[in-house]
């Protein structure tokens, strides 16, 4: 894009930030959040996503209730693996009453900020829970906004797009 001189916009939301009672463990991968889970046997919730679920193939010990919005197939050969098929956004007295129900001990996200999904991390604050919160991986150094309304006011001042009304 800069070598064609291409104006390129990324959207990105803003990422979550651990507030009072948190009781976040920051790792840069997937394989780093299985190796943070530790040795001994824990109820894991992973909420991370079908693609990222190999990763834990290494940390068979535990137990695992995972969130996919797409069937995971044979992902995560591990013994103990109870998945739900959702897509948010998720309610945080819903997800506090699932992570009670399932006697959850820890939670694995990704830091994708974001609303749909952040009752989650509401939930383990209330719950007392450790979170382990996969960090972005680093993303080429360009424009962004945080949100889609944005884009248009970018396009017509980068003089890309010409509204109805000439502006």
């Amino acid at each position: 894009y800069k070598a064609e001189n291409v104006p390129l916009l990324a959207i990105r939301r803003e990422p979550w930030h651990a507030a009072a009672g948190d009781r976040w463990e920051g790792v840069r991968d997937m394989e780093a959040a299985a190796v943070a889970l530790g040795p001994e046997a824990r109820r894991v919730f992973l909420t991370i996503g079908r693609l990222d679920l190999p990763a834990f193939a290494d940390a068979p010990q535990h137990h695992y209730l995972v969130r996919a919005i797409e069937p995971i197939g044979d992902r995560l050969p591990v013994p103990h693996v109870t998945v739900i098929q959702q897509r948010g956004p998720f309610q945080t007295e819903d997800e506090e009453a699932l992570m009670r129900r399932e006697g959850i001990e820890i939670l694995v996200s990704k830091n994708s900020g974001g609303d749909a999904t952040a009752g989650k991390l509401i939930a383990a604050r209330r719950l007392g829970l450790p979170v382990i919160m996969v960090e972005r991986p680093p993303k080429p150094d360009v424009e962004t906004v945080a949100h889609v309304d944005q884009v248009l006011p970018w396009l017509v001042a980068q003089g890309l797009f010409v509204t109805e009304r000439g502006v």
